[in-house]
């Protein structure tokens, strides 16, 4: 029964605690107590403070702390950092003795009155564990500093007083002292130019990250982050078991070129490449407690490398298919049935097409080269006032760049030699345009002939269709007849834009 009788009062007493209220135990706190948010404005002030700074919560309460109590020597500006800092690490902040001047009342006219503080801001957090506000316990140590100024010696101030006075300015000394020490090694590591975090617990929560590793990571701010959040796709690649084993073994990690991809608040991820050292931090009894990160961002200069090594595969390989084509031009040009003198002429001139191709690619770093670049420097040598040219701009992939310098310098030497150019009033027309995923070109040569034309085989006719129809895999169509000569040409995916890159034969 007595059993019974003490449980039904301990359930009154809980259901009494439930009915309290924040604002009745707020209320109920003996020593001074505010609340401010993000733009330091007041959202609670109890009795206590009330009483300490002689202005009433009304007063207060959706204000601005520095508007209330408007300062303007460096105790403010310690004051207003303590704050910030809570909101930035989320950790209480001590003022162990702060000067500060309170108005004596609400009109500024009435004059100021210099009060000595103690002062803990503490983080107020939601459920996301993110600061909303900050509380700040205060304590008016103004009695204690006025009866040692008044003694003159500590034979008149009671020891304990005068203890507790001392202990306390020692300890705000120290805690300057050790403030101002951190907070030039915070400015060092913030300008660095390599990457520096510090990350804590075994989720490898970032309590500090520099202004590179910052922009490193989508330019924002990585404080209380896991690492997993930041690079998501970090366990697969292997950031993540690393960052686990130093952790857990204590062991230091350097490594070089480590693939990593970076999440990003818009835009995606992002492929970076970093070289890293990850040291573990140890607390006083011995056992890791956090990691600290050095590094520096590798990706341009992995990527140079990458093209690089891209562009002398693709030098290597068009050197091979460079040769092999001399090689097809000179077999055939210095056969035993030819002029030695004339097949010494073509053969120079086709070898110069192919150069000025080779230039032409140089120019633009092996990337692509203009359809109608490629066209006139083979059509130098030929009458521009008789030959119109049309069509859309086009960027040729580098194979056909080269193809389409030996095809035009075919057709212009035929065109010179037998065709329109070599006639009294004959007329060169090239044109082309694009189809749904071809380029087709028309070499259009007009002139009056007393006899139907027709197309002699050989060398030139078999160098075209060998390109045409086996290199660049098109359709080449010819048509004959009494006002001169035109030739169709069709070629699939010649442009840069249609290949994801270099194209290789």
């Amino acid at each position: 029964m007595r059993r019974n009788s003490l449980w039904q009062g301990r359930r009154r007493e809980t259901h009494d605690m439930n009915r309290l209220n924040f604002h009745q135990l707020f209320d109920a706190l003996p020593s001074p107590h505010m609340i401010v948010d993000g733009d330091l404005n007041y959202i609670a002030a109890n009795p206590a403070y009330e009483g300490a700074t002689g202005r009433p919560r009304d007063e207060l309460v959706g204000r601005n702390l520095f508007d209330c109590f408007p300062n303007e020597n460096p105790e403010r500006a310690r004051l207003e950092n303590s704050i910030r800092r809570v909101f930035e690490s989320g950790k209480p902040d001590t003022l162990a003795f702060i000067e500060y001047e309170i108005p004596l009342s609400s009109n500024p006219a009435d004059g100021f009155e210099k009060r000595y503080w103690s002062a803990v801001h503490s983080p107020l957090c939601d459920t996301d564990g993110k600061v909303i506000f900050v509380l700040q316990n205060t304590v008016d140590i103004t009695e204690l500093v006025r009866l040692r100024t008044v003694a003159g010696s500590a034979a008149s101030v009671p020891a304990q007083e005068m203890s507790l006075l001392e202990r306390t300015r020692e300890i705000e000394e120290a805690y300057r002292t050790s403030r101002s020490q951190l907070d030039r090694f915070r400015h060092l590591f913030e300008q660095a130019p390599g990457l520096v975090a510090l990350l804590r617990g075994p989720d490898h929560s970032f309590t500090f990250a520099n202004r590179a590793f910052r922009v490193l990571a989508g330019d924002r701010e990585l404080g209380g982050l896991p690492m997993r959040d930041v690079f998501p796709e970090a366990e697969a690649k292997g950031l993540l078991d690393l960052l686990h084993r130093v952790y857990s073994t204590g062991e230091v990690f350097e490594g070089k070129d480590l693939r990593v991809l970076a999440s990003y608040p818009s835009g995606g991820p992002r492929e970076l490449f970093l070289d890293v050292s990850f040291h573990p931090v140890r607390g006083e009894a011995g056992e890791v407690e956090g990691i600290f990160v050095q590094g520096y961002d590798r990706t341009e200069s992995v990527r140079a490398h990458q093209r690089q090594r891209l562009l002398i595969d693709e030098l290597n390989h068009r050197v091979k298919n460079t040769l092999s084509t001399i090689q097809s031009l000179a077999r055939p040009s210095f056969r035993a049935d030819r002029d030695r003198d004339e097949a010494r002429r073509a053969f120079e001139a086709r070898i110069v097409a192919l150069s000025n191709a080779h230039n032409l690619l140089s120019d633009q770093h092996w990337e692509s080269a203009d359809l109608e670049t490629v066209l006139r420097a083979e059509l130098r040598a030929l009458d521009l006032d008789r030959t119109e040219i049309s069509g859309p701009p086009i960027r040729l992939n580098p194979k056909a760049a080269i193809a389409m310098a030996m095809i035009f310098h075919e057709l212009a030497s035929n065109g010179l030699k037998y065709g329109a150019l070599n006639m009294a009033g004959g007329r060169l027309a090239i044109g082309w345009q694009r189809r749904e995923s071809s380029v087709a070109l028309e070499w259009r040569e007009s002139w009056e002939s007393p006899e139907p034309v027709a197309i002699r085989p050989g060398f030139g006719m078999r160098m075209l269709e060998r390109i045409v129809t086996g290199e660049l895999e098109g359709r080449l169509e010819a048509d004959c007849g009494r006002n001169g000569l035109a030739w169709t040409i069709v070629l699939p995916a010649i442009e840069i834009e249609d290949i994801p890159h270099l194209a290789l034969s």
